[in-house]
């Protein structure tokens, strides 16, 4: 694969790596992207997917939210791929300083990365919304309906950030400030077109800026390096 000595190199002489990874991370664990509209998407809901993650459509149609939820954001059984095994190898190694992810599966820190910003938050991380009791994912998961809180029966609410929601301006603090000192950026999974996350690539100081996607992306042009390949595929021949 064209591109991968170059990487490999480049990681090698680094010990100042930032990662950046978009829904494509994931997907090779079997987690749907749930932009992609499928059949069964087209057969079960009336409202496209961004409309039912919205915080107005949570708020007003929460049965319904749930249903989607249920049915598209909670995957059970999903495993660190060939991606996430090897970044949190290279963090280990003291190589990789931190992975910046816009996913919500909680992926990473199963594969045994300790320093994770969830952009947008987790599904491994829910909370009531009127006494801030904490629940899992496994109480998600066997909710049928709107799960509703043990204690005070208010409506449990997953800690991901919905469209109209804000990001968490300490988390993107953290991230704008990995990637302004980060040696190597290596962007992987993402088409950069989700924004503000989208716009850190844009905070990046160095020439060592690497893209690794399935397709092209809105970036590829200011890219030092682009690699099109499958993320677990292209990360499993780092060292």
């Amino acid at each position: 694969m064209e591109g991968i000595e170059t990487l490999r190199q480049w990681v090698k002489e680094s010990d100042n790596i930032v990662f950046f990874g978009g829904a494509g991370v994931s997907t090779e664990s079997g987690i749907p992207d749930f932009r992609s509209v499928d059949g069964l998407y087209h057969q079960k809901y009336d409202y496209p997917p961004e409309t039912i993650l919205s915080h107005t459509f949570f708020m007003k149609k929460t049965e319904e939210f749930y249903r989607f939820y249920h049915d598209k954001m909670l995957v059970s059984g999903a495993k660190p791929n060939a991606a996430h095994l090897k970044l949190a190898e290279l963090e280990a190694k003291g190589k990789l300083k931190a992975v910046i992810t816009q996913n919500i599966d909680g992926l990473h820190q199963l594969a045994g990365s300790k320093e994770v910003l969830e952009l947008h938050g987790s599904v491994q991380r829910n909370y009531c919304q009127k006494c801030h009791k904490f629940y899992d994912f496994a109480k998600m998961q066997s909710s049928a309906g709107v799960p509703v809180c043990d204690d005070c029966g208010g409506v449990i609410k997953p800690d991901v950030v919905l469209y109209e929601e804000g990001l968490d301006m300490q988390t993107m603090n953290k991230a704008v400030n990995y990637i302004a000192n980060a040696d190597v950026l290596i962007i992987g999974g993402t088409s950069l077109v989700v924004y503000p996350a989208a716009g850190l690539i844009d905070y990046y100081r160095g020439n060592k800026l690497v893209l690794i996607n399935l397709s092209e992306t809105a970036r590829d042009d200011v890219a030092d390096l682009c690699i099109h390949g499958r993320i677990g595929e292209v990360m499993s021949q780092l060292e």
